[in-house]
């Protein structure tokens, strides 16, 4: 009897080699996000439906992942199979002949589905070249508590001018608490995507209709001191190294009263196992100055497969079950609809139960405010929100980052900081071409 048990498990161990020797591994590259880590924790479900396919992951912080996946496309150095990249990547990427096109996803997917605002900024030439697995604009996320303890009421549609009064109002160096967290790190993605919305909403661009860089206009020296002045007086200590995933962490441990960002930490600040003040989180639009655009931006982190993969029918499986209607179903009977990843779909807003979660309306409102095409108060000859969506945008916009964030820090004053801005942003665009 001990033989055949042995000989039986002996087989089985064989079955159980032969089919993981069969199986293809599939390599994703993904940002450190918290949606991000929930895919990677429901990935038992992708592979027992896909048992011949393997996953495996690489999860970096958002600058180093740029940096990787931009250097492995261009080269098609074939390391990432599927690779989570943004708004920004993707047209410029699909027109290089970089993405492989995802037009053939199944019927059952209904690609129709996805927000017109989202699927128009991930598709080229009628080709959709990434699916978004979450869909973000941005607002302003306030402790209630702290608001009704400074005599002030959030309006749903508030302005800088009350921003910057409420954010001064609210802080209590003392106790660790601070009027306004913002995105100071430097990068393109990171404190340039605030300052960019934000700018927009001041009557200040990148560029005017020839090209030329902005700026030393009035504009844009409004937008960095309005925005160094209120970081000073009312911001967390050391505000020149927080991203995103830092504010948030001084949000959810109660030492923020506000906090302008991503729509999509609305189900993190919320959440009740995670952070301390997830029953007193109101939500309004991001803030305008009058002149008829919002400081919000518009976003999307997708999936898309580079055009170097050996391994495109397991990669778009992949793509097609994490962006799937059943996806936000499966996260919802987990986590419930308040974790589900926002922003993608209709059929979600169109959903009873994600109609209760208490953030649902204004991260659709925000999402549909958001312009790519007009994000600007006067004519500019580019596309994009938070970015400009040109080659040239991701390297000339990490040293402007830089520029802001050591004026954020101290080393530099506001003048100096665009001065550099300009000088560094000119140069870039002779050597493009777009200038003489």
């Amino acid at each position: 009897m001990a033989f055949h048990t042995r000989a039986l498990l002996s087989a089985c161990a064989m079955v159980a080699l032969c089919a993981s020797a069969s199986a293809e591994t599939i390599t994703i590259a993904t940002v450190n996000n918290g949606d991000m880590i929930r895919m990677q924790g429901l990935t038992k479900d992708f592979t027992d439906k896909n048992p011949d396919i393997e996953v495996k992951w690489l999860t970096m912080e958002e600058n180093v992942l740029r940096q990787r996946v931009t250097t492995d496309v261009a080269t098609k150095g074939g390391q990432f199979d599927v690779m989570t990249i943004g708004t920004y990547e993707v047209p410029i990427w699909g027109k290089q002949g970089w993405l492989v096109s995802l037009n053939d996803l199944p019927e059952s997917y209904d690609v129709d589905d996805i927000l017109p605002a989202i699927r128009g900024g991930l598709t080229v030439d009628g080709e959709l070249y990434a699916a978004p697995f979450y869909g973000e604009s941005s607002m302003v996320m306030y402790r209630k508590d702290l608001m009704e303890k400074a005599g002030l009421e959030m309006p749903e549609a508030p302005t800088w001018d009350f921003i910057v009064e409420a954010a001064k109002a609210m802080t209590d160096k003392e106790n660790e608490i601070y009027g306004i967290c913002l995105r100071g790190k430097a990068g393109w993605g990171e404190n340039m995507a605030f300052l960019t919305a934000m700018a927009n909403s001041y009557g200040a661009r990148w560029f005017d209709m020839d090209w030329k860089p902005q700026f030393d206009t009035p504009q844009w020296k409004d937008t960095l001191t309005t925005y160094l002045d209120v970081m000073n007086e009312a911001g967390p200590p050391g505000a020149s190294s927080n991203g995103f995933n830092e504010n948030l962490a001084l949000f959810q441990t109660g030492k923020c009263g506000m906090w302008i960002d991503a729509t999509v930490a609305a189900s993190f600040v919320t959440n009740p196992k995670d952070s301390q003040v997830a029953d007193k989180v109101g939500f309004a639009l991001a803030p305008d100055n009058g002149l008829g655009k919002r400081g919000n931006w518009l976003w999307a982190w997708s999936l898309a497969i580079p055009a170097g993969t050996q391994k495109e029918a397991a990669a778009k499986k992949f793509i097609e079950w994490a962006t799937s209607k059943e996806y936000l179903e499966l996260v919802a009977a987990e986590e419930g609809w308040a974790n589900v990843p926002p922003g993608t779909r209709t059929s979600l807003y169109e959903n009873p139960e994600y109609q209760k979660v208490p953030f649902a309306k204004m991260t659709l409102d925000s999402i549909n405010s958001a312009d790519p095409q007009n994000p600007t108060v006067d004519p500019v000859p580019y596309v994009g929100v938070q970015f400009v969506a040109i080659p040239e945008f991701q390297g000339m916009a990490t040293v402007v980052g830089q520029a802001f964030s050591a004026a954020l820090a101290g080393s530099m004053d506001a003048d100096a900081a665009l001065a550099a801005a300009q000088a560094a942003t000119e140069r870039e665009m002779k050597k493009a071409g777009y200038l003489k």
